[in-house]
This record gives structure tokens, sequence and C-alpha cells, in this order.
């Protein structure tokens, strides 16, 4: 959400700061901006795509030091007044902020009665006014005399007309990553617009205040007491945050998974069981837990009920999910003898990192299981495992969650062989997992079908997902993923509920995805489709291949290769992100960067 690049060096900053703001498109925006310093200051924003900003920008703008911001709108409609960098009374300080400001409409009457003019709705606008206001001759003093009267969220990025030589960064719950190399100083608010540059970056703490100047960072906390913050290397290249031939960031996304999947489990499968080593610290701590608690949001949140049955399947282990957003707010007691497990992909969800503080204070022990290396959730849990799968840069989640889905299958399986999971079921699972990219690559082969299916039903306003057990979760996925790129009202519904209400729903314009996979709840399914059938309802079927009972009782069937119950939530989610994909291409909507939403949710 939002997305912030900063440049200072020998070369030119706006082309710097521009690729960088490009290449955080994905998070979600509507109005941008760039300030760059050089004998003068000049700063451009616009409303709508960064197309229109580039257009502003004068191709004779030269200055080595610049921030740029593309925004999301919390605080101030969309406006160009609105458009960060925002700037104080005499536009010298420029400020490009996420995240918000609680005490600002305090702050800003304080200003306003000391003679500050205001011209945005912004609370943003607040901090650079408050760094006029203590501005003596250094630019970080001014910003931690701001900071200490400020409550709220920030990742913060400075640059004063007055101190020109330096951009002053600041975190508060909202990431922030910083490069310094021979090719000059660079900060984000993510690291994919860092990664053409360096694939060495520092990321801040909460409370961390950073002076990068042209190859040299320095980092402090608001007393100047010194901080050392390790560099972390990432394990991503600039190919992997292109598309790579593909018209959609989405449809590359999907199509790698053979390979994202594998990627999950490389070197982490044995004969009989899985080598961790990102729990090796805890994993006697982990012998004793007697239950896990599973906390995400979204996407993660359907992994996360997917993890349930895995984990309670397959280690006896009981587990409980709950959404981050709920958990925090809650009064559920941490207990010494549970484990707390977060997932997000970008390891800074705001509700979930939420949680996890709230788990950290009251002594808890917690797990991660996250994308992004060196992102707050990953810094901060105890121990965890990386999905080692690139960057995702659609906003609807697709490989993230077969990835996710992959290491709770990995997780599973390393709390049943601490316990009693035998080495034969041990075998088992290993070779279902093994097997998996192989199972991937045919899905993927299905992608003709599954378009041809899409032409027929395009044009339905609302779409039911049914599914029991393992299948379940993945219908509520897929019922997220159809309404959130193609604007189509869906929902998903545990098969057996339906003659608890939903049923009254069902015509025949109200078309059924069911997952009915040839698993321990075949039959049930079966009974279920044939309840929506007598009333009149389409079906849409999944299925396993040589299933020919399910052809005669439903109007369109995608047949899947088989396999073991623990996999199905892999298998049977890629249909159904194929599906709601070709539906949004046929519709026309911007499935890549969907309205109203971004990728990553950094605020609560």
């Amino acid at each position: 959400m939002c997305g912030i690049m900063g440049y200072i060096g020998e070369n030119n900053a706006s082309p710097i700061i521009m690729d960088g703001l490009k290449r955080m498109e994905y998070r979600g925006y509507d109005s941008s901006g760039v300030v760059v310093l050089n004998d003068k200051v000049t700063c451009v924003k616009s409303v709508g795509k960064l197309e229109k900003l580039e257009k502003k920008l004068k191709k004779d703008i030269h200055g080595n030091i610049g921030i740029g911001h593309s925004r999301w709108a919390t605080h101030g409609g969309v406006t160009e007044e609105n458009a960060h960098p925002q700037h104080d009374c005499k536009e010298e300080i420029f400020v490009a902020h996420n995240g918000i400001i609680e005490n600002y409409k305090e702050l800003k009457e304080k200003l306003i009665e000391q003679g500050h003019k205001f011209i945005s709705d912004t609370d943003t606008e607040v901090i650079s006014h408050l760094i006029e206001h203590f501005f003596e001759s250094n630019l970080e003093e001014a910003v931690k005399k701001s900071l200490s009267l400020i409550k709220g969220t920030y990742g913060l990025v400075v640059v004063s007309k007055k101190d020109p030589q330096k951009i002053v960064v600041a975190r508060m719950f909202s990431p922030i990553a910083i490069s310094v190399n021979k090719s000059g100083g660079f900060v984000s608010s993510d690291p994919v617009a860092i990664i053409p540059h360096s694939k060495k970056m520092v990321f801040l703490e909460d409370g961390d205040v950073a002076v990068i100047k042209k190859n040299k960072l320095s980092i402090t906390n608001l007393e100047n007491e010194p901080k050392y913050r390790e560099e972390t290397e990432m394990d991503w290249n600039i190919e992997e945050a292109q598309k790579g031939g593909y018209p959609h960031f989405m449809l590359k996304e999907i199509m790698e998974q053979s390979d994202s999947v594998a990627n999950s489990m490389r070197g982490r499968l044995t004969e009989d069981a899985v080598k961790l080593g990102g729990l090796e610290s805890v994993e006697k701590q982990l012998q004793k837990v007697k239950r896990v608690n599973i906390v995400s949001c979204g996407t993660s949140y359907y992994a996360g009920l997917a993890g349930k049955y895995l984990f309670e399947d397959i280690s006896g282990v009981p587990c409980e999910v709950e959404l981050a957003s709920e958990f925090s707010y809650g009064k559920k007691q941490i207990k010494k003898d549970e484990v707390y497990l977060f997932l997000s992909q970008s390891g800074e969800t705001a509700d979930t990192l939420a949680a996890l503080r709230k788990v950290k204070n009251e002594g808890g022990l917690s797990l991660g299981v996250v994308n992004v290396v060196g992102s707050s959730i990953a810094r901060e849990t105890d121990a965890g495992v990386y999905n080692h799968i690139g960057p995702e840069i659609s906003v609807a989640s697709t490989k993230a969650f077969t990835s996710q889905v992959t290491l709770l299958n990995l997780l599973a399986l390393f709390f049943g062989r601490q316990r009693e999971l035998s080495q034969k079921q041990g075998k088992k699972i290993v070779k279902s997992l093994s097997d998996l990219p192989e199972k991937i690559n045919k899905i993927l082969e299905l992608s003709s079908e599954i378009e041809r299916i899409a032409k027929k039903y395009k044009d339905f306003s609302d779409f039911l997902f049914i599914g029991r057990r393992y299948s379940f979760p993945v219908a509520l996925e897929g019922s997220l993923k159809l309404k959130e790129i193609s604007y189509i009202h869906a929902e998903g519904y545990a098969a057996g509920e339906m003659k608890h209400g939903p049923l009254a729903l069902i015509d025949k314009s109200f078309p059924t995805v069911a997952l009915c996979p040839s698993d321990s709840v075949y039959s049930k399914m079966i009974s279920n489709i044939g309840e929506i059938k007598s009333r009149g309802g389409r079906v849409i079927a999944l299925a396993t291949e040589g299933d020919k009972q399910i052809e005669d009782i439903v109007d369109d069937v995608i047949y899947l290769p088989k396999v073991e119950e623990n996999i199905i939530p892999i298998t049977f989610a890629i249909p159904m992100q194929l599906l709601a994909y070709h539906i949004a291409v046929m519709l026309g909507t911007d499935l890549d960067m969907p309205r109203n939403l971004s990728k990553s949710v950094t605020v609560e």
C-alpha cells in the first residue's frame, strides 16, 4: 500500500525514482509525485497512473537527490494537493510518508495557531510543518524532534533544500529498505524497487532514524543512540519482477507454480520427513507444543484453514485458525504450551504484525511463513520458514497461496515425525509432495479448456463455490479470486451448509463451482450437487481424472490429476485461479491492480 522511492548519488535522480515507483505499481495507488533537488527545487505531482506523472516531468530536470511516492488515499481525497511529497510553508522541506498519523488534527491546530499554512487534507503535511518548526541547521535533528510528538505509524523519507546532501528516513510499523553502494544511496518501502541496483539491503526496525548520503549510511534511534542493522541479501532478481512475455503478472505467477512449489520444498524433503533449518532453534520447544494457532489474513487465512486439516490429520496436533484482524482485539489467552504461526506473503501485513506483537508481548512462541526476506514478520517471529518463490507482483495472490499450503504440509510433517507419525506414513506424504510439480504442470495445460468454460459463464453476475474438508478452504479462496479481479459477486461455502440457507439463492442464473475430488467425502459432495441441480442450478465441477459418474449430473467438468488428500488444496486452487483470470480478461478489468485493493496492506 503506497510506494516510497528515494535516491542520492552521482546520477540523475528522476529516472531512478520513476523506475522504482513503476516497480511498485502492483501495490495500488491513485496519485503520485516526485521532488528533485539541484540548484532549485522541482516538485511534480499527478492524479492517476504514473504515465501521467512521467509526461509532466520534463526531461531536462536534473538533480542527484530526490524522493518519490505513489499514494493510496486515506486522509483526504485523490487530488494533486493531497499527493506526496508534502512540503512546508516555504517549499523547502519535502516528505513522503506511508502510514497514519493518529494525532495529526491536534498537531495541525497548534501549527496553524503558530502561523503555518496548510494546503492539503492529508495527515502527512503535518510532518513537513513540524520539521520546519524544529529546523535549525540539521535535518535529522528536526525530524527526530518532530517524531517525538507524533503518534501513529510511518515509513518516512525527508529531503530539504536547506540541508541538501542527505535523505533522512524513519520507520515505525511501516517497512523501509535501504541500500548504499558505489552507485549511491537508495531507499524504498519495497525491496523490489531497489533490486535493479543492489540485492544487498538493510531493513530498518521500529524507532530507527537513518541518514543516507552518497556513500554512507548511519542509523540511530530518537535518542541518538547508534543502531546496527545487519545487511540482508535478497534472493530475487530483476527478471523475476518482470512479466517475462506474459500479458499479466497474474498469469505469469499462475504459470510459475510448478517451479515455485518446487522451490518451496527444495532441500527440505528427506526420504520420510523434512529438514527445516529455520526451526532448529526452537525444535525442542515444538516437541512440547499441544496446539497450533494459525493467524493470518485474506488468502493466507484460507491457506491456514487448509493447514488446520493438515496439522490435525498428519501430526495429530489440534489446530485453530484465526483472522489476524480479530485476533488482536480479542481476549484470547496466550499459552506457553501452544505455538502461534503467522502467514504473510509480504511479511508486512499490518493486522498480522499486530497479532504477532500481541503474542510476543505475552510471552508466546511464534513462527512465521513469509516470502520476503528481512520483512518485519520474518525478523520478529522466534523462528520460521521462507517461501523462496520470488516476488509476487499481482495483487491477487496465486503462487503464494500454493506455496503456503506446501509449507504447511512440510510443517505438519515436521510436527508429525516429532510425534507418532510412522516412517511409512512419512514416506507416503513425502512422495505426494515430490510428485506435486509434475501434477501442477498437467493442470496448467488445461488453461485453454478452462478459458472455454470461462467464456460460457463470464456474463453471470453471481457465483457460488462449495467444497468439503480439504476442498472447503479452496472454495473460499476460489470465490475470493473471482470477486477481487472480475468484480463479480461470489461466495464460498462448506457444501454441507447449503441446506441451512444458501439453497434459497439457487436458480439457473446462479452457477455453482463444486470441488468434488475422489476423496473421503466424495459421496457427500455428490449429494450436495444433486441438491443444486434439482433446483435448476448450473454446476461446474472440479473432479478427479477417471470419475465418469459426475459427468451425468453436472453441466461442465474440469478433470484434475489424482492426488492424496493433503495435496488437494494446491491442485484444486490452480484451475480456479485460471477460471477467475480468464473471466477477468474477457471482462476487461485491470486484474493485476484491481480497484480499491493493494498488494501489501500496511495499515490496519
